[in-house]
């Protein structure tokens, strides 16, 4: 099956501890532990499943058990698997967080396996599987910056994304740096948050609309800069910076929201929607989604 998007990057276990109770350090409360399916690139593969496209996983899982349920379940939400790499020798990644009333109080991201995996997670872009230099992917591809740096410089200059639609959201705002070879790309769309987008620009601009024009300065083609509850913004190399505000709901989660914000635009414009309505209709279904109206 050909998938209708690539999703490259972290696909792993998600262990996340949500409490109702405001937190702070070294705060004992009580609330629920889930583990499920997450990482950047697989946040981003489920919510195009919900809007009813197919996507490719191009990720490391281990052969592990954990890695066997992973994939196990990756496959009965309808995504196609067939080119992860499956590693014998190391372990499947892991992600836990713990959220209160007041927001993420802490994460860790155990991501190593797929930082030591490097270009094999690629090998169907160049294999003929997926594409090749001679006929390289010409369709959309989302990117996490889970990826190492070396390998997203090698993803910005490499002929087998020349033609590709990149969708690209960095993992952390720690990892927002290894974005930038990244600016210099012609197709690349950049997903980030107010945060990242001042570590990308060097900058400290006080709103998403201002970081938005100061990454488009730094080059890059197209950017959607959130902040929150605050306006978001929407950049084109040309065509100016366009802003929204994103509906007012009570916050249940975050783990996952930049994420669902991200596949929800991809879909709205694949569906044709205009500049201003496929921003809106990100927004919204984020607001969804942090609300807790929608299933994990």
């Amino acid at each position: 099956m050909t998938p209708d998007i690539l999703c490259i990057g972290s696909v792993l276990w998600d262990i996340i501890g949500r409490s109702p109770t405001a937190m702070r350090l070294g705060s004992d409360v009580p609330g629920r532990i889930t583990r499920l399916p997450g990482g950047v690139a697989m946040n981003i593969a489920m919510t195009l499943r919900r809007f009813g496209l197919t996507p490719g996983l191009l990720t490391t899982i281990g052969r592990d058990l954990e890695g066997d349920e992973l994939v196990g379940a990756c496959a009965r939400m309808g995504m196609v698997t067939d080119h992860i790499y499956r590693s014998e020798d190391l372990p499947t990644d892991r992600y836990m967080a713990v959220e209160g009333a007041n927001g993420l109080i802490a994460a860790i991201a155990d991501a190593h396996s797929l930082e030591a995996s490097g270009d094999k997670i690629l090998r169907p872009l160049a294999d003929g599987r997926l594409g090749g230099s001679a006929a390289p992917w010409a369709g959309l591809i989302a990117l996490d910056g889970n990826l190492t740096e070396q390998l997203l410089a090698q993803i910005a200059s490499s002929p087998l994304f020349v033609q590709a639609d990149l969708r690209v959201a960095p993992a952390s705002p720690g990892k927002a740096e290894r974005l930038r070879p990244l600016l210099s790309h012609p197709g690349a769309t950049f997903y980030v948050n107010r945060e990242e987008a001042n570590i990308l620009c060097t900058a400290d601009h006080p709103t998403a609309e201002a970081a938005a024009q100061g990454l488009l300065d730094r080059g890059a083609e197209r950017v959607l800069v959130t902040d929150g509850g605050r306006p978001c913004a929407e950049g084109r190399r040309g065509a100016g910076v366009i802003t929204d505000s994103p509906p007012p709901v009570l916050v249940t989660r975050i783990t996952g929201a930049g994420d669902t914000f991200m596949a929800a635009h991809i879909v709205a414009e694949r569906r044709g929607e205009p500049r201003a309505t496929a921003l809106a209709s990100a927004l919204r279904a984020a607001a969804t989604y942090v609300s807790g109206e929608i299933g994990s």
